[in-house]
């Protein structure tokens, strides 16, 4: 039977409800998509503007914190990046939908602190040994400034910034930053900042490698509000490079000149490509550089540990810091990623949206031989094997403009 529902709506009464009905379900179905893609690109919009962070605040530190529960981790957004609507609005519907607590643990900073310029003459050229065992010692305490805490989401944050590629000279990277202490520290003045932190770089021949990398890397840090070091660890000699090594000693040496409780294991060819990558320590030691433009920014595999992470003292303390035994390149970060695991750890990750670097191009380095036969048995000396076996001799420590240099002498394996 032929049906003209226009014309003969009367002939054709069944077939043409079942058209009608048939109709209806498309009509509602497109209606339904069309409000899914509403809701959704607003949320994203959201998200291209400012990607939600996952802030952490580590229980481990040396904080006095305030008594009201609250809840560790929060979706921060900083205000100035919002474009519809106000901030406490976004956040309200996104914690009535995924029942997030955004309250953060404020923490009292307190003790007195010991000026650097006064000690500068004593501690440059300084010849030391040091032996197993290194106790951590602070002769630098936190210093009581009376001034507000800085909020945990700086508000001059940048977001995707453009990486500088040159390598300027140290005395114009010195003009470039005026308010550096000496030893690379610096502290905000408009607040009391919430992490110091210790960034270690451990280093040998890369000049223009670190030129790079303090050019990008101090502006960022001051952005976010940090009270920081920069400490370059260089290995003397010409022997295979002990890269897990350095980051042990920079550990050692950065809490005898202040009491940090972050501290950010960092290559020197790796450059940040997002300030909203905060250098700050979370409860679960971070992997930061997540995504690498050499690696076509994708995380190459889930356990993963290399290039720049972060960890407070008390975690790196736990797990013993990372093994000695690995003399040329590769299989220290895994190491410390099964480390990390084995003490009940898991490792936690920004957006690779947010965590985005540049790599330097170089040289690459002779593979360790027996680099997964160390990986293999590394759990039998993870109590032994890291900063309880630290020996190495401090050759010179100098308080540059910059940063901090740190020439050692490593005890070769016997």
């Amino acid at each position: 039977m032929r049906c003209r529902c226009l014309s003969a709506w009367n002939r054709c009464t069944q077939p043409c409800l079942r058209l009608r009905s048939h109709i209806l379900k498309v009509v509602l179905a497109l209606v339904a998509l069309l409000a899914l893609q509403y809701a959704l690109s607003n949320i994203f919009e959201a998200r291209q503007l400012e990607p939600l962070f996952t802030v952490n605040f580590s229980h481990s530190r040396g904080h006095s914190h305030s008594s009201s529960s609250s809840h560790s981790r929060g979706l921060l957004f900083p205000n100035h990046t919002i474009a519809n609507g106000s901030m406490h609005t976004l956040i309200d519907k996104l914690t009535a939908n995924l029942n997030i607590s955004l309250e953060i643990k404020n923490a009292s900073i307190h003790a007195t602190y010991e000026s650097f310029s006064g000690n500068t003459s004593n501690l440059n050229n300084v010849s030391n040994s040091s032996g197993v065992n290194q106790t951590i010692v602070s002769t630098a305490a936190v210093p009581v400034t009376g001034k507000v805490v800085c909020p945990p989401v700086p508000p001059n944050l940048i977001g995707p910034i453009k990486v500088a590629k040159e390598s300027p000279s140290l005395e114009e990277l010195e003009k470039k930053f005026p308010l550096l202490e000496p030893g690379g520290r610096y502290r905000p003045r408009e607040c009391q900042a919430r992490d110091r932190v210790a960034i270690i770089v451990p280093y040998r021949d890369r000049a223009q490698h670190l030129s790079t990398l303090l050019l990008n890397l101090h502006p960022l840090l001051q952005r976010q509000q940090l009270d920081y070091g920069i400490y370059v660890v260089e290995q003397a000699g010409d022997g295979p490079f002990n890269r897990a090594m350095l980051m042990n000693v920079g550990f050692v040496e950065a809490l005898k000149l202040y009491n940090y409780d972050c501290f950010i294991f960092h290559d020197v060819d790796l450059l940040p490509e997002d300030d909203r990558n905060l250098y700050t320590c979370p409860e679960q030691p971070r992997h930061m550089s997540v995504a690498v433009d050499v690696l076509r920014y994708k995380l190459p595999y889930p356990s993963i540990f290399g290039g720049v992470s972060a960890m407070t003292k008390m975690q790196f303390q736990k797990v013993n810091g990372f093994s000695n035994m690995f003399w040329g390149w590769g299989g220290e970060d895994d190491d410390m990623s099964n480390r990390v695991r084995h003490h009940g750890y898991h490792i936690s990750r920004y957006p690779a949206n947010v965590a985005r670097y540049k790599m330097l191009t170089h040289r690459k380095q002779h593979a360790n031989p027996k680099r997964y036969e160390f990986l293999n048995t590394g759990r039998k000396r993870f109590k032994t094997d890291g900063l309880t076996s630290l020996q190495y001799e401090r050759k010179e420590l100098n308080l540059g403009k910059l940063y901090t240099r740190v020439l050692v002498e490593l005890a070769t394996p016997s």
